[in-house]
């Protein structure tokens, strides 16, 4: 593998914790993808996980079980943590000097943290902040999709539906697919553990509880106050409706954006061409699917369709919530960060 690196992240000390999960094992490979070495790089955990080796790039990692004054000597530390970890962790981290990016809710709707999408609001990453909050991988997803009409045309309304990978909650959801699949094939009961019901050959509500006043699940609400916060839009008109499906990785969605403006098709499609982060396929009978888009760091937009007055479009989109959903945004602002201090 080659030692050149073009990242910004090249001469920093780089911490990833919650390394042993999903979340914190993709960035890794992330990191090594762009190049960064094994030398600058740092692997924390639980003390559960703590001193199991992982690969990195051509070497391994023995991951450190984390403790106060752990991260002390790191420039980043990117956390894919839960919310508690990094409510403990992280402000000690910025006391050191050290620079978070957090993945978990426990900061994204704090008003004193920027919540960034780099595409949509990464102008406040240039101010060099401390700690900076990643957001929910369908809320990012989502907003990479409307952002680009969004300056052009005006956002009214989104209706949302969601089509998420059992990966989303984590590396015993997805054991629990496959052996809740074969178990189905072999005709013998299912018993949940990871869900409320079982995962394998079905579809539900989105397993997060439910608010008896609103409605709402807290997937659902995230998706609504993160969307608003992130576009500096108290008052976004958002409703989304998330569902579990028994797809590994990637989450896919089905959206219909309500227009101030009215657009053309051509407009729309020459928008998604030109805007980072996504890719469009404008073949009408495009057939875009999980299968297509895993691994993938853009998000798939595809079948593009207007009312007949132009102000409501219908979209489908598919995006790796593990990489663009989660890791790969955090690693994204930590090399913004990086360029801001280095410059």
């Amino acid at each position: 593998m080659p030692d050149d690196c073009s990242s910004s992240l090249a001469n920093q000390t780089i911490a990833v914790v919650g390394a042993f999960g999903l979340v914190g094992r993709e960035a890794l490979a992330i990191l090594g993808d762009r190049g960064v070495p094994l030398e600058r790089v740092r692997a924390f955990g639980s003390a559960r996980s703590a001193g199991t080796i992982i690969p990195y790039r051509d070497g391994e990692l023995t991951i450190a079980e984390l403790r106060e004054g752990g991260l002390e000597g790191c420039d980043i530390a990117i956390f894919g943590t839960d919310a508690d970890t990094a409510k403990a962790h992280a402000p000690r981290a910025n006391v050191a000097g050290v620079r978070v990016v957090d993945n978990s809710s426990a900061y994204r709707l704090d008003s004193r943290v920027p919540l960034v999408v780099p595409e949509v609001n990464g102008e406040l990453l240039d101010d060099g902040p401390m700690l900076v909050a990643n957001p929910n991988c369908s809320t990012i997803l989502l907003l990479l999709a409307v952002e680009p009409v969004r300056r052009a045309f005006g956002v009214r309304s989104v209706i949302a539906s969601t089509y998420q990978a059992i990966s989303g909650a984590g590396r015993a959801a997805v054991e629990e697919l496959f052996s809740q699949t074969r178990d189905a094939l072999d005709g013998k009961a299912l018993t949940p553990s990871a869900f409320p019901v079982p995962c394998a050959f079905n579809v539900f509500p989105h397993e997060s509880a439910v608010d008896p006043d609103t409605g709402l699940n807290v997937e659902e609400s995230k998706i609504i106050a993160e969307s608003r916060k992130i576009l500096a839009s108290p008052d976004l008109d958002v409703s989304p409706t998330c569902v579990r499906v028994p797809v590994e990785r990637c989450h896919s969605q089905s959206l219909t954006i309500e227009l101030e403006r009215p657009a053309s098709r051509g407009a729309v499609v020459e928008l998604f061409g030109s805007f980072p982060g996504v890719a469009i396929n404008a073949d009408p009978a495009a057939l875009v699917t999980p299968r297509d888009i895993s691994g993938s760091d853009l998000v798939s937009i595809s079948r593009p369709r207007l009312s007949a007055d132009g102000r409501r479009l219908s979209l489908w989109t598919c995006g790796d919530q593990l990489r663009k959903g989660a890791a790969l945004n955090a690693v994204q602002i930590a090399e913004r960060l990086a360029a801001v201090a280095v410059g």
